[in-house]
């Protein structure tokens, strides 16, 4: 039998209070039940101030397992370089900045010397102004004398004055993760330029933008501001429509690079090839600046990245208040969940808490949540308790996640700006760099899977060198409780190197394709790919999608090419969530996580309002949903199995072995819990008649022999369970060696598996041949596998909850775990890896 733990969508138990929502207001009450007032107009309290107010509530400061006191920092002035131009210096100036930061003036320098640079510094270090000085700058450059403006603030004529072939001065590209970011640094630059004239005609490009503006933008736009995802549909296919663009490119900048990893960044950095190879077709060579935030050796991830050398600034020279960092564990409840285990109050009730008190004082916040359904429930619990207090204070808390309609999206972002809204829950949409300075604190609920996007969500706040505060909410999970109770892991270690692998073949194979449909491609193109492309391009031809002819390949099929992949992996198109008795659209649901979320008799939220899915159609990417109020929620749940199809490195640990190579996963959704709202009780398990997924893949795994077995004294009745609570536990710490989520791992736990016919646990990366995760496992293996045993040991639960081996997503309901014997387990197997290079003095197995 096997015990798996599959890539979850949705992994909070979710406890609001109702799900109605607040859609009337009141004049505020003077007698409003609150013991702390309402901040006065203008006033910020210091960080600890704030801090000590929300733990003042009953119980709370128990709560608090760890404060960390980041003190204020003076920033280093430089000056600009001379060969940026004046008007650019005074457009600057104009807007408030005098002299730069010395990362600043350095990055410049890199720049204008024709050296792509990366920007690799704290939250509201100023990066954004170190790549548009010398953009602007190159585009007056560009340009010639500055041409008169119409009353829209187009060019009267818009090729007055290039001085560049094909009729237009010179361009430059920004790609952005979010289309957000993009919106954001839009209103940004053109903030910046309006003194500078019509050389600089920044537009953004994205699947938002009406058709009748994108002829004029392909046309006579010199900034244009996408995304990776428009960049690979929309722009590469179409390059002869962008020919005099992309002749006259001088910058690519790619904001927020750090967020290109896994599968996501793979395809990027194919997209970024084929965008190269274009450029170099009209006769650019464009120079790349990428800004990222503190990240390990950010210029050979950028390399990576870009598929060229980049220079590295990473010496913060800006100023920074002072940062509060709490760390905040949710009590213990009376209630039970499965096998009786000891359940913890949820992050996401927790956090509305706190969003709610933070309100209530006045202060601006986001807390950032990891899923959709989270970020939705959080907000319609912080607005219900805001009603009790005040009802007009309701309505200055919203949700803004990803999959709402670009209209609500917009208007959520002009609410933030302008401060009608007080507090946000949030999904990591607005993590990235998104102009929402001002904010007096940030509640995140639930590690996001890497300090840097930690200390990215962290730095939300204070942006204007002003002190603030940050609240991490542990989830009740290993990983969250492992760091609330070790803070070390936290702050003093160094953010993880960012993981990627283009040479991965499902990654490369589609944009081979799309790149020969673009231009035929040849034998010269071959090594801007990477050395994977010689067993990828017989394969292709095997399959009929690429055919030589002479000295090229040549894409064989009518359909484009560009629709073979979707770059951030989530697995064919997005299935549209319909109101049945309207047919108004909701929003979308990715693919991949249409089987968990959207299934039948799901619970789906949107805007804080309820809806029960009525059917799922996976043909037509189509789920239908009528406006309900149940009483619980829904969890799904899924079971794997797993085949080997090739070890490629293998490690004797003791008489076991540790394994990295290539597996079959096959997944299915059998069915799902419904859980009560409040306490989170077990209703029911409703089965489900949903379609098997296979996936090919990377994975890491471990056996262990009799002889190991009978060392840690684990017998037949519990091995099962003690390989799966190690399995589980293992999967919810590798985020701390990984640069991954939870979701983006899978795992699998055998006694006797049939291809290594020893019990086996395994580990894989959630995605079509893999994402560079497990790989990073097996490197990181014996300090993984000894925080997982930590993990485990450290928990005070008696025999199993979820802050240590329990699993929300486990497809055989917890069933059988044995934490002891996990331990045990571990402890042996990490004995034999001493002999790995290993550190001396093991744990003992008596632990």
């Amino acid at each position: 039998m096997a015990f798996n733990h599959l890539p979850a969508g949705v992994h909070d138990a979710l406890v609001p209070l109702s799900v109605t929502p607040v859609t009337h207001s009141v004049p505020m009450a003077k007698n409003h039940r609150s013991d702390r007032p309402l901040a006065e107009p203008g006033s910020r309290p210091v960080p600890g101030t704030i801090l000590h107010r929300l733990a003042a509530g009953p119980n709370r400061s128990a709560r608090i397992t760890h404060t960390e006191h980041l003190p204020p920092r003076a920033g280093r002035h430089a000056d600009w370089p001379d060969r940026i131009r004046p008007e650019v210096v005074d457009a600057v100036r104009a807007a408030g900045v005098e002299r730069p930061w010395v990362h600043q003036a350095r990055a410049v320098e890199h720049a204008l010397d024709g050296d792509s640079v990366v920007v690799a510094t704290g939250t509201a270090s100023g990066k954004s102004l170190a790549y548009l000085v010398p953009v602007l700058s190159a585009l007056l450059d560009g340009a010639g004398p500055l041409a008169p403006r119409d009353g829209r603030g187009a060019a009267a004529d818009p090729g007055a004055g290039a001085r560049r072939a094909g009729g237009r001065g010179a361009t430059a590209l920004y790609l952005a993760p979010t289309k957000a970011l993009a919106a954001d640094q839009h209103r940004a630059v053109r903030d910046l330029a309006e003194p500078l004239g019509t050389p600089v005609r920044a537009a953004v490009y994205d699947g938002d933008t009406p058709f009748e503006e994108r002829e004029w933008i392909r046309q006579y736009a010199t900034y244009v501001l996408t995304n990776p995802d428009m960049l690979h549909r929309g722009i590469l296919p179409s390059h002869p429509r962008w020919s005099s663009f992309l002749k006259s490119l001088e910058y690519v900048v790619i904001d927020e690079c750090h967020t290109y990893r896994g599968v996501f960044g793979s395809h990027v950095a194919q997209v970024l090839r084929r965008l190269r190879r274009l450029c170099a077709r009209y006769g650019s060579s464009p120079v790349f600046l990428l800004a990222s935030a503190t990240a390990a050796e950010p210029a050979v991830a950028a390399r990576r990245l870009t598929g060229v050398p980049v220079v590295e600034v990473a010496d913060d020279a800006s100023p920074r208040g002072e940062l509060v960092f709490a760390l905040w564990e949710p009590p213990l409840t009376e209630l039970r969940g499965e096998k009786g285990a000891p359940v913890r109050r949820t992050a996401t009730a927790e956090a509305a808490d706190l969003l709610t008190d933070l309100t209530v004082q006045g202060l601006r916040s986001i807390t950032f949540v990891r899923s959709r359904r989270g970020a939705e429930l959080t907000s319609v619990i912080a607005q219900e308790r805001l009603a009790e207090v005040d009802r007009s204070l309701a309505r200055r808390v919203a949700a803004y996640r990803g999959g709402y309609l670009p209209e609500e999206r917009r208007a959520l972002e002009g609410a933030l700006h302008s401060g009608e809204l007080l507090g946000l829950a949030a999904t990591n949409a607005l993590e990235l760099g998104v102009d929402i300075s001002g904010l007096d604190a940030v509640v995140i609920a639930g590690y996001p899977g890497t300090r840097a996007s930690l200390w990215q969500q962290a730095g939300r706040a204070g942006r204007s060198g002003e002190g603030a505060l940050a609240v991490l909410v542990a989830r009740d999970d290993p990983l969250d409780t492992f760091l609330v109770h070790h803070p070390e892991a936290l702050f003093d270690q160094p953010v993880e190197s960012t993981v990627l692998d283009p040479d991965n073949p499902y990654v490369l194979a589609p944009h081979l394709c799309a790149a020969a449909a673009e231009l035929p491609l040849t034998e010269e193109d071959l090594p801007l790919f990477g050395p994977a492309c010689e067993k990828v391009i017989p394969q292709l031809e095997a399959a009929r999608l690429l055919r030589r002819r002479t000295r090229a390949w040549h894409w064989t099929r009518r359909e484009r090419a560009a629709d073979l992949t979707d770059i951030r992996g989530e697995g064919g198109r997005p299935v549209q969530v319909v109101e049945a008795g309207t047919g108004r659209l909701l929003g979308t649901v990715d693919a991949g996580a249409a089987h968990t979320t959207v299934h039948e008799g799901a619970v789906h939220l949107h805007q804080g309002r309820t809806y029960l899915v009525r059917s799922l159609d996976l043909e037509d990417s189509v789920a239908l949903v009528e406006q309900a109020t149940p009483s619980y929620s829904t969890v799904a749940r899924d079971t794997t199995a797993i085949s080997v199809l090739e070890t490629g490195t293998e490690i004797p640990w003791g008489d076991g072995r540790l394994c990295y190579g290539s597996v079959e996963v096959t997944n299915q959704v059998v069915s799902f819990l419904r859980r009560r709202l409040i306490t989170g009780e077990v209703l029911g398990e409703t089965k489900l008649d949903l379609p098997p997924r296979t996936l090919r893949t990377r994975a890491v795994w471990w056996t262990v022999t009799e002889d190991q077995l009978d060392a840690a004294r684990i017998g037949p009745e519990i091995l099962g369970g003690a390989l799966h609570a190690a399995e589980h536990a293992s999967i919810g710490l590798l985020p701390l060696f990984a640069t991954c989520d939870r979701w983006d791992i899978g795992g699998v736990s055998v006694p006797l598996h049939p291809d290594t016919l020893l019990p086996t646990v395994f580990v894989y990366d959630g995605h079509p041949g893999g994402a560079g995760f497990a790989e990073r496992a097996f490197h990181t293996a014996r300090d993984w596998l000894a925080a997982t045993r930590e993990a485990i040991a450290s928990c005070e639960c008696e025999a199993g909850c979820p802050s240590c081996i329990q699993s929300p997503k486990c497809g055989n309901g917890n069933d059988p775990l044995h934490k002891r014997g996990a331990v045990r387990l571990l402890t042996v197997l990490l004995r034999g890896a001493e002999g790995d290079g290993g550190s001396d003095g093991g744990p003992s197995v008596a632990d």
